[in-house]
């Protein structure tokens, strides 16, 4: 017999995006818990990245999916949880909610995209094409540099992610074929026939300059969503403006 948890303990499963982890979250899932007064948040990784960097990235959104819950078994035993995602881990979100609604409660998507609701010259802004294509050839470094250069807006966040985001990767590197794999899962999931039926809330950064937030306002659109616009902050929200992100949960969560 299962524990089933109250609506205000549900767990929150935050979800990062391609080729980061649970670590990229910086300092988010702490100010997350304070602002919802204690909450239990849990940041795993997917398969290819972080602790599980020695997996193989599954090449769709579903095996990808499929394999976060299963680390999670003992969590969903429990009942329904709560899920933030971004970007990529948008994509695993919406596939979560759809396929098994009964184990997600809310769904709170940040800069997410999905093909057959923008076109890919949005999803992906195409001017940074180029640098997008050479990413999977960088090193180390200079890999981590560019997605910090295409990801925030501040500098100053920048600078001091960057030593950090550096030792993460020599620690647990993110191989080129696990890039590869899920820059395709990204690339080839669409969107579902029916939409998640549970509440969601779409957070989008309006100088996102990585995914247009076009995307977001026409998800929005299509769902009935509502929908709450960053003015400055970058695609990495939680590390541009963690506070403003945490803050907008809060209140959804009212």
């Amino acid at each position: 017999m299962t524990h089933e948890i109250a609506g205000d303990e549900r767990p929150w499963i935050l979800l990062r995006g391609l080729g980061r982890e649970a670590r990229h979250w910086g300092e988010f899932p702490q100010i997350l818990r304070d602002t919802l007064h204690g909450a239990k948040v849990l940041a795993p990784d997917l398969p290819g990245n972080g602790l599980r960097w020695r997996e193989a990235s599954a090449g769709s959104i579903a095996g990808q999916c499929d394999s976060l819950r299963a680390a999670l078994a003992d969590v969903l035993a429990q009942g329904a949880v709560n899920v933030l995602a971004i970007s990529l881990g948008g994509m695993v979100a919406i596939d979560w909610a759809h396929r098994y609604p009964q184990e997600v409660a809310r769904l709170a998507l940040v800069n997410t995209s999905l093909a057959g609701v923008a076109p890919f010259w949005r999803r992906l802004c195409w001017r940074n094409y180029p640098a997008l294509l050479r990413l999977p050839l960088h090193g180390t470094a200079a890999r981590e540099q560019c997605i910090l250069q295409l990801t925030s807006n501040l500098p100053a966040r920048r600078a001091a992610a960057l030593p950090h985001w550096l030792a993460w990767q020599r620690e647990a590197p993110v191989s080129r074929g696990n890039l590869l794999r899920q820059l395709y899962a990204a690339g080839s999931y669409r969107a579902p026939m029916q939409w998640p039926a549970c509440p969601a809330l779409i957070l989008a950064s309006e100088q996102d300059r990585l995914v247009d937030p076009y995307c977001s306002v026409r998800l929005a659109r299509l769902t009935g969503w509502p929908i709450a616009l960053h003015p400055e902050a970058g695609h990495d929200m939680p590390l541009d403006d963690p506070q403003w992100l945490a803050r907008q949960i809060a209140q959804w969560c009212k």
